[in-house]
């Protein structure tokens, strides 16, 4: 499969995600912090809410898994050592790669992303407030942020926290050495040519969306830093000769709710687009910057009134929707906090979403799309095919508390082109 991301909304050709299990629930209320998480999950509740996100998918693309993925590539023995020589260098256990080894394929990818235990084996070890020697990738089922589709490129994310870099590693490793994707990966890591790394450097898939082939919309806060999108203006600067545009929109650093773009804006068809109206709309201190690439240069950087303005003038018309309705910024507020305005399209017009958040999901349905229940999907009660504008919604009281919604549990690799 060849990767190509030339929009958000594009038929879907195939997707990643990787079903939450033990790592989950290797976390306490002490450590949720650490990890990201503000509570901690109940495994088994969200399986049965995750069973339903992964079931549609299943019905309209081929769909992969990160940990079978990761299985497949270190049952070759070179590859298995120079993934464990790179995630024990960046983790600080070097020389443990000769330990880890001596596990199968199967067991090695379990233990990568489950977690390996520190074995209390000396003093240091014994009197260490410490329970893993790697600790479980909790995040990992939030497949979005670890690499993103950019054109026929994979950019390689760079994580702001370290507790999530063995997910980067990992995905690096997939897509420069599973046989069922061709591609070309960027990585802000392994940079190339004149483009300088710099520590400051993060960028995460949950800030960066592709509105069209020429034209990408990047937050920047919490999780991906100014210096990450010079790296991007740096890259399509190199590979690009054309004009490309970047709308790049500021985020509030608090609440957590607001800690990727897609928390606050997504696509939803060729006119239509889901926002949380106070960030997106609403006069406030975070600025909408249009950057404009031409002939490898930057021909131009200036402020825009907000997000859809700004596409507007580049030919992209998008009717708002907005996240909770329009009537009461409580209620506004209540659905962005559990992902309402994070919604997957799988197809223009075609969109998988959370069922609490009602105000959110009657907004849609006012504005044409087709209210249909995950499970009916699945059962073949009913088909997105028969609708043009359709909204699925999938459970979500616990997934929801783990700080992410559709677009987040998934990592398009290729969609259709969108005409």
């Amino acid at each position: 499969m060849k990767t190509c991301i030339n929009s958000e909304i594009g038929k879907l050709e195939g997707v990643i995600i990787h079903t939450p299990g033990p790592e989950v629930e290797n976390m306490t209320p002490e450590n949720a912090e650490r990890a990201l998480y503000s509570d901690i999950l109940n495994l088994s509740i969200a399986s049965k809410e995750y069973a339903q996100m992964a079931g549609v998918l299943k019905t309209l693309t081929p769909v992969f898994e990160v940990k079978k993925l990761l299985t497949e590539i270190i049952g070759d023995k070179n590859t298995k050592l120079g993934l464990l020589k790179e995630i024990c260098r960046v983790e600080g256990i070097c020389g443990m790669e000769n330990d880890l080894l001596r596990n199968s394929a199967s067991d090695l990818a379990n233990l990568l992303v489950e977690g390996v235990v520190l074995e209390k084996n000396n003093l240091t070890n014994y009197l260490a407030n410490e329970r893993f020697l790697l600790r479980p990738l909790h995040n990992l089922f939030f497949t979005r942020d670890s690499a993103m589709g950019m054109n026929n490129n994979m950019l390689i994310g760079k994580m702001a926290n370290p507790v999530r870099e063995r997910e980067t590693l990992i995905m690096d490793s997939i897509f420069n050495k599973h046989p069922a994707f061709e591609t070309t990966t960027i990585n802000p890591s392994k940079p190339v040519s004149k483009i300088e790394r710099t520590l400051q450097s993060t960028i995460e898939g949950g800030d960066f969306q592709v509105a069209r082939n020429d034209v990408f919309v990047i937050g920047t806060g919490v999780r991906t830093s100014t210096q990450g999108i010079d790296f991007i203006i740096e890259n399509l600067k190199q590979i690009k000769t054309g004009p490309h545009h970047i709308i790049v929109q500021e985020l509030p650093s608090n609440p957590e709710s607001f800690i990727h773009l897609d928390m606050v804006f997504t696509f939803l068809d060729t006119d239509s687009c889901m926002v949380y109206e106070p960030v997106i709309y609403k006069m406030n201190r975070f600025r909408t910057i249009h950057i404009h690439i031409e002939n490898k240069k930057v021909k131009k950087i200036e402020e825009q009134p907000n997000i859809p303005t700004a596409l507007r003038k580049l030919g992209i018309d998008l009717k708002p929707i907005f996240c909770g309705g329009e009537n009461d910024p409580w209620i506004q507020e209540r659905e962005q906090w559990h992902s309402g305005a994070n919604f997957f399209a799988f197809e223009p017009g075609k969109v998988i979403g959370y069922q609490r958040n009602i105000y959110t999901v009657e907004e849609l349905n006012k504005n044409g799309f087709e209210v249909l229940k995950a499970t009916d999907v699945i059962e073949r009660k009913v088909s997105p095919n028969d609708f043009k504008k359709c909204v699925v919604t999938i459970a979500g009281s616990e997934l929801s508390r783990g700080g992410g919604g559709a677009r987040c549990m998934t990592m398009p690799v290729r969609r259709a082109e969108v005409k």
